[in-house]
Formats: C-alpha cells, structure tokens, sequence
C-alpha cells in the first residue's frame, strides 16, 4: 500500500524550502503516494506546485536578518490570533488527510518561532491509532545551535516524536556534523538522500541562441541578494564579458526597475527563470549567494562557481557551505563584507583559472526520488510497529478474560549515584506506579544515591556483583563471577557486596543477585544462598524456578538497547512480538511455575528514542486489565514463605 504523506513547510525568506519540499512531493505522487502539501510561507512564483494538493497556510515571512519577527501576509507582526489559525488549518489539514507519514521541514532543528503550531501537529500525530511514521527532512548545512540548551531540547523532541530525519546531502560532499553536533544517539537516526536536483528543469526550457558563455549572476528568492546584483552591475560596467543577471520575485518592481535601467549593454537583467540549471549548464561562471538549492544547481551542471554567502544577522549556514566546496576545489568565496566590483571581477578570473569541477555523476542528486523511497520504507515499518502493539493488546485481553493475570517486573542496571537520567526513569516509575529494582554496583554506589533513594517507596535495591569489572581470559565473553576468579575468593566478595549495600540502603535491599553482563559461573549459583542470596536475575526464560536449592531464579526477557548493533533502540516491532509469546507461553504453564516477565533498562545508555519506547511500554502495560506489577521484596518474600 503507497502511504498518504502530509509534508509541512514554512520559508521565511528564500524559497528554497518549498523548493525541495515541492520536489519530494511530486516523487512521492510518481511512485504512487498520496500527498498534501501544507505551506505557511508567501506562495512563489518561480516553484512549481502544479497538481499538487496544496494547503495554503496564512502566510509568515521575515524582514531581512530578523527571522525572531514573524510577519503577517500584510506586513503587520503576526499576532496570536494569526498564528492560532495557522494552527488549526494545519490540524484540520491533517485529520483530513489521515497520513501515514508526516514529514516536517526543518523543525525541529529550526523555526522554533513557529513551535506551537508544529507541536500540536506532532501531539495530534503521537495520539492517533496507529500513529503515523514522522519524519524531519533537513537540508546539507543547517544554522548551528546558538547554546548547547538547544542542541539538547532538539535531540529530545526529536526521540520524543520522531523516527528518522532525512538529511538531503551526499556524505562524500558533507555532513551535518559540518554544522550540527552529531552524537551517537543522532547519528543512528539520519539518513542521507542526496542532494535535491531538479533534473527537470534543466531540459525544461531550449537555450536560445543568445545563451552561453556568460557570467551567470543570481541571488535565490529572497531581497537579501540585492548587494551582490549591485555589484555585477558595477562590475560588468568593467568587464566586455557578457553578463546575464536573474532577479528573484522577492525584489519589488521597482527596486526591480532600476537594477533593469542601470545594466549596460553587456549585461541583460531578468526575473529569476525556472530554466536556471539549463543557463548553468553552459555559462562559463556562475555568481551567487550559497544557498542550498542554488549549490544543487551548480553541483549538478558541474559550472564554475563564485559564491558570496549571506551573512545578515549572524547567519553561518551559507559561509560553511561555500567554504566546504572552496575546500574541494569547487567554488571561490568572496564574503559579503568585501563585496565589491573589484572583487568580483578578481574572483572570476581565479575561478577561471581552477580546473573545471568534477563530474556530476559522482554526485547524489536524485534526493527527493530516495527520500521517496525513505518515506515508503519508515510508513511500513510504522505498521508493523502498530501491528505489534495491536498484537501485544489482543493477547493480554485474551490473558484478561481468561481470568488470568501475568505479573511483570523492572530491573535497571548500573546505578551508582544520582543522575538526570536516574531522575527520568524514577518519574516514570512515579507515573505508572511500576516499582523498579535498581541492580547497584556495590563498590562504586554512593551515599549521595542513597540519600537520593531514601524518599522512595517503589525501589529495591539488587546487587549487581561487585565493580562491574571483565575478569574472563582474553578472547572470552566478559564476565565479572564467571571461572576468571577462585570460587572462595567470590563468594567472599559477594557477601562483602551485599553488606555493603545494607549498610548503604537498608531495607530497601532485597538478596537478590543481578549479574553483569547478566553472566555468572555455574560453580557460584550453587553456593549462593550460602552467601545470603535467595534470588538470581539473568536474561532470557529460566530453565527453572530455582537456579540452586534455595535460590529463586526470575530473569528478564526485554531489553529495548541494541546492544549488538551501534546501540540506540531496537526493533520494535521485533520486541512487542515476542512479548506477546512471551505473555501466551507464561499464563500456559501451571500458576506456580510461571516466571514474571522482567523488563532490563540501562537508564544510564537511554538515547531519547529508548525512552521513548520505555515510557511507551510502561503505559500501555500499566492500563492492561491482564498485567501486575510485581518486585523482588514481592515474589522474594513468597519464596520464603513457601521454603
């Protein structure tokens, strides 16, 4: 089935934006795609929106540098009033498409002015069953983060709604790390398309005879090149070459008007044309700003590039663009601040001097066909997420009305002081009254975790072996109690460990043994109890209900990281299924041999989107009729009572 697709895009001062979004748009419709277009920008003469669904929202656009002041359709500041019907046209936009997809430009790494409006759209996505796949779609170079603060609150809408950002860049040319700070957590979440070329309009148009061999200038859609025309001007005044100057519709007419009186003869002077790559394609210099779209073009056409990045207001983003092909080799940059005819001129003949760039066919620019592409693949695996939680719900009501209940417990591994993500995870437990057992390393927990503890009711403390340390011979699975040690010599520390955490914690200490790398060497299980322990907490289903004579053995049997891949979350999907197998085969077996499901997080190694999925999961199983929360202190103390 081809997904229904919403994309939602704003431009403020150039068209670039829509640009790109237009192109994704027509791909999908070609490869059978549904698709609405919201736009909040002013419409554009020079994209071509033509047989598609289009939602014009009422329009916002800035004022030179100043993109913190949002304008009205007429100019004015756009109130709340404004911005409050925006919202609710792109909501009603939505539930009238019902997408499977949505595809938001830009937010949220940018337009943060407008972040009501894409958060109620986010919001009314999250809560709609099944919930669409959502998508950031980011262009090569983005304006980096002012603080760190925004970097952060980035990263943390992006895994609270999102699942995968297409950055529309070749990776051989750039990175977003060119621009953006990318950690681990992020970088598992992009997925390069190319760059966005319309091919297209390079054959759109024939050349007349007139064209080639010229000095091709432009400056985007925007007012904002009006310097650099100023400039040719002045400079083709100097130069017998001939001049051909594109203006965007951005420019009024009459400003328009006197850049069309002052060209000389050698320099003609138009509106900006939807044929530009074809002028590109056979103008010996292209003269631009260093815009996105712009930079396609030339890439593609493979011209001989001057590139005058604009700078207004503190903006990098096309400085970094130019600079990184002036560092390929593909482009000389004159900066906006020494922009004058004479550096103009100075610049072409240094271009003209450089080898002719290299071949576009070692580029990608087909990225609005493979962002196509992208956008099918994440739709379907959106279905098979809500698939899997239709599954998961069918198989506990079916548990429900059995008269059955199945008992699922929490353990966390590698607490051993207080953190923000101990904070997180201690919410959660708080909202969905899910008691966790936090499995502490006993030599490195401090007195400041267990006075962070102190306040709370629904926490066991487990041991989690000593320090955490591999003691196993080279070449074999880590393991901190496995045959790396003498017998005796762990099971001292073990009791050593345990007393520890007692004098630390308690009560809230429950003799329960999480080992890590939930290993543990067959010789230590049998004396266990012993050394005080009455449980035994690995991964994946016992074998049996006691791991030794006395020693009760409750594992745990979903960890949601990825530990084998480059970490991060892993497939849902995959999970929420063998969950609900996991739910059938336990509620079959006779009640006193039925092992409680264990959930295994590792709040310390949480990217955004593992949380995501913990906080999910703890919801839906917390408004389940067929599940209880249990505990170590719980099913422990039972243990005892049967012995």
């Amino acid at each position: 089935m081809k997904p229904r697709v919403l994309i939602v895009v704003t431009h403020l001062l150039g068209v670039g934006h829509l640009a790109r979004a237009a192109l994704i748009a027509r791909a999908l419709m070609e490869a059978g795609s549904s698709v609405r277009l919201a736009s909040g920008g002013s419409p554009s003469a020079t994209v071509d929106l033509s047989g598609i669904d289009v939602v014009q929202l009422p329009p916002v656009h800035c004022v030179g540098a100043d993109f913190k002041t949002l304008r009205s359709k007429d100019g004015e500041v756009a109130d709340e009033s404004y911005l409050a019907t925006r919202r609710d046209l792109l909501l009603e936009a939505y539930a009238g498409l019902k997408p499977d997809v949505v595809v938001t430009e830009l937010f949220p790494f940018g337009r943060r002015q407008l972040a009501a409006e894409f958060l109620a759209l986010l919001e009314a996505a999250r809560a709609t069953s099944p919930r669409p796949a959502i998508l950031c779609s980011i262009r090569d170079i983005l304006q980096p983060p002012s603080k760190p603060s925004r970097a952060a609150q980035t990263l943390e809408r992006l895994g609270r709604f999102y699942d995968g950002i297409l950055v529309h860049a070749d990776e051989s040319v750039i990175t977003l790390d060119a621009s953006w700070p990318v950690d681990k957590a992020l970088a598992r979440r992009l997925e390069y398309t190319g760059f966005i070329a319309d091919r297209r309009r390079a054959k759109a148009l024939r050349l007349d005879a007139a064209n080639g061999g010229e000095i091709v200038v432009s400056g985007g859609g925007s007012a904002a090149s009006l310097r650099l025309f100023d400039a040719a001007l002045e400079a083709s005044e100097r130069d017998r070459r001939r001049w051909h100057i594109l203006v965007g519709h951005g420019i009024d007419e009459n400003r328009y008007g006197e850049l069309v009186a002052k060209a000389p003869a050698n320099a003609s002077v138009e509106r900006a044309r939807r044929d530009f790559p074809s002028l590109l394609s056979v103008a010996d210099v292209s003269v631009s700003q260093a815009g996105y779209n712009t930079v396609t073009d030339i890439l593609a056409t493979g011209a001989r590039a001057v590139l005058v990045p604009f700078e207004d207001g503190g903006e990098k983003e096309q400085r970094m663009r130019a600079e990184h092909l002036a560092t390929q080799g593909r482009a000389i940059v004159v900066r906006e601040n020494a922009l004058a005819s004479s550096t103009l001129l100075s610049a072409l003949d240094e271009v003209m001097s450089l080898p002719q760039p290299g071949s576009a066919a070692t580029i990608m620019l087909d990225g609005a066909g493979v962002a196509a592409k992208k956008i099918a693949a994440v739709s379907a695996r959106a279905l098979a997420v809500s698939g899997a939680w239709e599954k998961l719900h069918l198989a506990l009501e079916e548990i429900a009305n059995a008269g059955e209940t199945l008992a699922v417990w929490w353990r966390d591994d590698d607490v051993v002081a207080p953190s923000p993500a101990l904070d997180r995870l201690l919410r959660l437990s708080k909202l969905f009254e899910a008691p966790v057992a936090l499995a502490a390393i006993p030599l490195l927990a401090t007195e400041a975790l267990a006075d962070r503890l102190a306040a709370e009711p629904r926490v066991d403390i487990i041991v989690h072996g000593l320090a955490h340390r591999n003691h196993s011979p080279q070449g074999q699975l880590s393991s901190e109690l496995g045959i790396g040690q003498p017998l005796l010599d762990r099971m001292a520390a073990l009791y050593g460990a345990q007393a520890r955490l007692r004098r630390l914690f308690g009560p809230k200490v429950v003799p329960m043994l999480a080992p890590p790398w939930n290993r543990i060497g067959d010789d230590l299980v049998e004396r266990l109890h012993e050394v005080g322990f009455a449980g035994l907490s690995t991964f994946k289903r016992r074998r049996a209900r006691e791991a030794a004579p006395g020693v009760l053995q409750v594992n745990t049997h979903i960890d949601p990281v990825f530990w084998r891949g480059r970490g991060g979350l892993r497939d849902e999907a995959a999970m929420l299924e063998d969950l609900a197998v996991l739910a059938r085969e336990t509620v079959a077996r006779a009640p006193q041999d039925r092992e409680p499901i264990g959930l295994l997080t590792h709040h310390l190694e949480h990217d955004p989107w593992v949380w995501r999925f913990v906080e999910e999961l703890l919801g839906f199983l917390a408004a389940q009729r067929a599940v209880r929360f249990t505990r170590p202190a719980e099913f422990l103390a039972e243990q005892m009572l049967r012995a």
